[in-house]
């Protein structure tokens, strides 16, 4: 359990009128069509995507309200579909390309101009993340990953690099409200603080707030985070996360993050907002 989780539980333990059930998804299995649950709603905390998105369908199918639901967690836990959901809503992004094989792929990228990021369609934490400089680099790349033959491999996700001189921006959304952001800054051009960014306070502005805000709706909002850049013509979106990780920003933000996604939860549990 992350600390995130822990400070989540934390905050139920101040919501006297809420009985949290710990639900450990290596433990669970389910009997489709036959399973019934005395929950009031679901909180998905898991770091398995697959676990994630699956369970939270199987509890959908058992009538339980999920925070986040399944179609959020299905659209953000995968880039291209997270990109198609931003273009669909015209929410400014990256160029993106995306291609099925060595030759279609090393095509686009020439057509795109260098640099670009090749990144696996899922994943997280900075994870399997390459900058390409230039031809001989993504002939070496794509090689590697088609003879590595894995799922996360066989889509070529290609993203137009973006300059975010040592930085990039991460605002939270709960509900209809973006309640805080933070930038993340490194000497490394991955800013991810699981890579170690470093967190500093970023004021909710209103372009912030509208972009943050846009984003979600556009992945099908609830609790989620946006990973932003920004570009000398405007903030632009970047990746959308639906179990949005919050422990290195509570105290820079001064926001109570897990209180916030706690009191969302007890909402949804009582019908009052829509998930």
């Amino acid at each position: 359990m992350r600390k995130d989780e822990k400070l989540i539980l934390e905050a139920f333990t101040k919501r006297p009128e809420a009985e949290v059930v710990l639900v450990d998804d290596r433990a669970i299995s389910f009997n489709i069509g036959r399973d019934r649950y005395d929950y009031d709603v679901v909180l998905e905390r898991s770091i398995n995507h697959s676990r994630a998105f699956h369970a939270i369908r199987l509890y959908e199918s058992a009538g339980i309200p999920c925070v986040n639901r399944g179609d959020v967690a299905r659209i953000c836990g995968d880039k291209l579909l997270t990109s198609i959901a931003l273009a669909d809503h015209g929410v400014p992004q990256p160029e993106v390309r995306v291609a099925f094989t060595e030759e279609s792929a090393l095509q686009a990228m020439e057509e795109m101009g260098y640099p670009v990021v090749l990144k696996p369609a899922v994943g997280s934490w900075g994870r399997l993340l390459s900058k390409i400089n230039d031809r001989d680099a993504a002939e070496t790349v794509l090689e590697h990953k088609t003879v590595l033959g894995s799922y996360h491999h066989s889509i070529f996700y290609i993203q137009k690099y973006v300059e975010k001189r040592g930085r990039d921006l991460r605002a939270f959304v709960v509900g209809d409200e973006c309640i805080g952001a933070i930038t993340r800054s490194s000497p490394h051009w991955i800013t991810n603080t699981a890579r170690g960014g470093v967190t500093s306070k970023y004021p909710v502005t209103p372009e912030l707030a509208d972009l943050a805000l846009r984003a979600a709706h556009a992945v099908g909002g609830g609790v989620v985070a946006l990973d932003a850049f920004e570009t000398p013509d405007g903030l632009i979106a970047n990746e959308v996360n639906y179990t949005m990780e919050f422990k290195n920003s509570v105290e820079v933000t001064g926001v109570d993050i897990p209180g916030r996604i706690v009191d969302f939860a007890l909402r949804a549990a009582r019908g009052a907002v829509a998930v």
